[in-house]
């Protein structure tokens, strides 16, 4: 099979394509034919060596069609959806035409839409889901913040909390940004700036319900002084870095009666976090019937994948990059 190595650590261009051996079936594990994958940051980490990994084929997400399942659940051919579960971390991932994948990690799903639309939903979608319906509870007719709106897991974050009835603010460091964003159904856009706290509390001056922070670090004090008495705010990226807070002080610096969490996909697939506790056939459905905007925003050939990575890296890409095998 093709797959696509990761030579040493670096920019976009240590990516080629080589020949490896096609993976075979083993007890607990699935096969996927990958039909197109998409791109995360996470993966410009392992690439570049900012995060450590086992492996030279990266890739955390796929769609694709069962080519074995030792265990029978899944027949062959049967259309699938696979995140997480160490794939390119600590076993090969899902940059290539196939890839083992842990049972666990493996969704069947059924769809008319094409493999490239698909793959912009499974990673981003299951975890905006997790993080609003898990972490931050949140209820029809409350207020959610999402910092850092313009990402995939941002975007994806704004059509669940719009069809569960929830008012979105939305932030983004591009005024060009803010028409795109109102579109899919954020009804107030801000400038993100490092005191937004500021320009909600206008709005709220009580405060407001729920925070998704997906810049991180630099701005997380400040997403906690957006909130209400009772008020929760989730973590789920560093868009703005991983430097960690300077002598971070709960003590101080911390509101009092507010609630922080963090959730990242990679526990996806263990036993405290059974994948198929997220809705995904349910969520493409809504994709299908256009009650969510989910398309990517390009689509890649696998023969393009140091491009596709150029374009993550530049911040422009705007949505959900994919690419298509």
């Amino acid at each position: 099979m093709r797959a696509i190595v990761r030579k040493k650590t670096g920019g976009p261009e240590v990516l080629a394509i080589e020949e490896r051996p096609t993976p075979e079936a083993q007890n607990g594990n699935v096969v996927i034919a990958v039909k197109a994958f998409g791109l995360n940051r996470a993966e410009t980490y392992f690439r570049s060596g900012k995060w450590p990994n086992e492996v030279d084929v990266i890739g955390i997400e796929c769609v694709g069609e069962i080519a074995a399942d030792p265990s029978g659940r899944l027949k062959k051919g049967q259309k699938v959806a696979a995140m997480m579960g160490g794939m390119g971390r600590t076993i090969d991932g899902t940059y290539a035409e196939f890839v083992r994948v842990p049972t666990t990690n493996v969704l069947p799903i059924s769809s008319r839409l094409s493999w490239a639309d698909l793959a912009a939903i499974p990673e981003s979608y299951a975890t905006s889901w997790t993080c609003l319906h898990r972490n931050l509870r949140l209820q029809p007719g409350e207020t959610l913040l999402v910092r850092g709106a313009t990402s995939t897991l941002g975007q994806a974050a704004i059509n669940i909390a719009r069809h569960h009835r929830a008012n979105v603010i939305a932030t983004t460091r591009k005024q060009e940004r803010h028409a795109g964003l109102k579109a899919i159904g954020a009804e107030t856009v801000l400038q993100e700036t490092p005191n937004v706290s500021e320009q909600v509390r206008k709005l709220a001056p009580k405060g407001i319900d729920a925070v998704l922070e997906l810049v991180g670090n630099s701005t997380l004090l400040d997403s906690m002084k957006t909130l209400r008495r009772g008020g929760r705010v989730c973590q789920a990226g560093f868009l703005g870095g991983g430097d960690p807070i300077a002598a971070f002080d709960p003590l101080s610096q911390m509101p009092s009666g507010v609630d922080f969490s963090f959730f990242g996909s990679f526990v996806f697939g263990a036993p405290e976090f059974p994948l198929d506790d997220v809705p995904l056939q349910a969520m493409i459905d809504r994709v299908e019937a256009g009650e969510y905007k989910a398309k990517p925003v390009r689509v890649f050939r696998f023969e393009e994948i140091v491009e596709a990575h150029r374009l993550l890296e530049s911040y422009h890409a705007n949505g959900k990059v994919v690419v298509a095998v």
